[in-house]
């Protein structure tokens, strides 16, 4: 079997029919893929959404669970499936018409651990309106490149989205790559995995992916829970740049992604718990899971790291304090009257 598509399933029913339907969309035969769906504890209409389409299709199989998690789930699914190739696409998204047999091609002929491609994002509206006229898959930009290429070129701190890629089957048994079970922002660990272990990797410029744009936005909630699982993968993150046999050029990248989630906890911390004290608490949490974390390169991370080892309170305070006065008051004021000379 060629393909295998993993459709994680929690409360979903506005969106998982047109998830499930595009799927469907893509001029396969049913025999050369599976479509593996894992109800994960769902409370909503989300199965019966879809009953008539599980119904029409021999190459259907339905997982049902209690709720354990995105992370959980999906590993649930790649340990069941049984395609050359896997892709794994959030239920509240789209796959793009006709988009997806010509990339699956590529990934088969050059046997490729990861195949990238490229995506839309979009609003619920401009969805509904959609109209796409994919070019000829022959005229695309295609690049093969090693894992390190990837992980130097493509990789950034806020681009480690799963659901753009292909990933091959075995490639991810041999390397015993998974999700991180219970934790929020999976993707960001397992994306640094691939692409350290990753020995051969296509970016392809052909779209696949519609992902739908949220007017709630798309970032989780900070809360408790999310804070101490961004420490953990701040933790996972450095354990693997220490722990794995690296080049010094990809470790200090990998420590310096390291300290990038670092410092977005940081923000996030100030700006959305709204509490020193709970900070404070966090940032107690991150030093007890993570306690030889410590980051050297450059004087900015030489001086976060003494504050945050030898006085992680005053650290959050005076974090505080720079965001509340230069960052939201006089930088804002500073571009305000620039702008008004100019």
């Amino acid at each position: 079997m060629d393909l295998s598509i993993i459709v994680p399933v929690y409360n979903v029913e506005k969106y998982i029919r047109p998830c499930i339907e595009s799927i469907f969309n893509q001029g396969f035969d049913d025999a050369d893929f599976e479509v593996i769906i894992i109800n994960d504890g769902s409370t909503d209409r989300s199965m019966e959404m879809i009953t008539d389409i599980i119904g029409q299709h021999q190459n259907i199989t339905v997982i049902n669970q209690e709720n354990q998690g995105l992370s959980v789930t999906r590993n649930n699914g790649i340990a069941v499936a049984k395609g050359d190739y896997i892709l794994m696409p959030d239920s509240d998204d789209l796959l793009i018409e006709h988009s997806l047999k010509p990339l699956l091609e590529k990934a088969l002929e050059t046997k490729a651990d990861v195949v990238v491609a490229d995506f839309y994002e979009m609003t619920n509206d401009e969805i509904e309106s959609l109209k796409i006229n994919l070019p000829n898959f022959a005229d695309i930009n295609i690049e093969e490149k090693t894992g390190e290429q990837m992980f130097f070129e493509f990789l950034k701190p806020h681009n480690y989205t799963v659901w753009r890629s292909l990933y091959k089957k075995d490639f991810l048994s041999n390397h015993k790559i998974t999700f991180y079970p219970g934790i929020y922002c999976q993707d960001k660990p397992f994306t640094h995995e691939i692409y350290l272990k990753a020995k051969t990797c296509i970016k392809a410029s052909w779209p696949i992916y519609i992902y739908r744009r949220h007017p709630q936005g798309i970032s989780y909630t900070m809360s408790e829970k999310y804070a101490k699982d961004y420490c953990k993968i701040i933790n996972i993150m450095w354990d693997m740049a220490s722990d794995l046999d690296l080049s010094p050029r990809i470790r200090k990248k990998m420590f310096d992604h390291t300290f990038n989630a670092f410092t977005m906890l940081s923000s996030r911390l100030i700006h959305e718990y709204n509490s020193i004290s709970k900070s404070a608490e966090i940032i107690d949490y991150l030093n007890t899971i993570a306690p030889n974390l410590h980051f050297s390169h450059g004087l900015k991370q030489k001086i976060f790291t003494m504050m945050l080892k030898k006085c992680p309170h005053t650290y959050i305070r005076l974090r505080y304090f720079y965001s509340i006065i230069w960052e939201d008051k006089i930088h804002p004021y500073i571009r305000h009257h620039s702008f008004k000379k100019i």
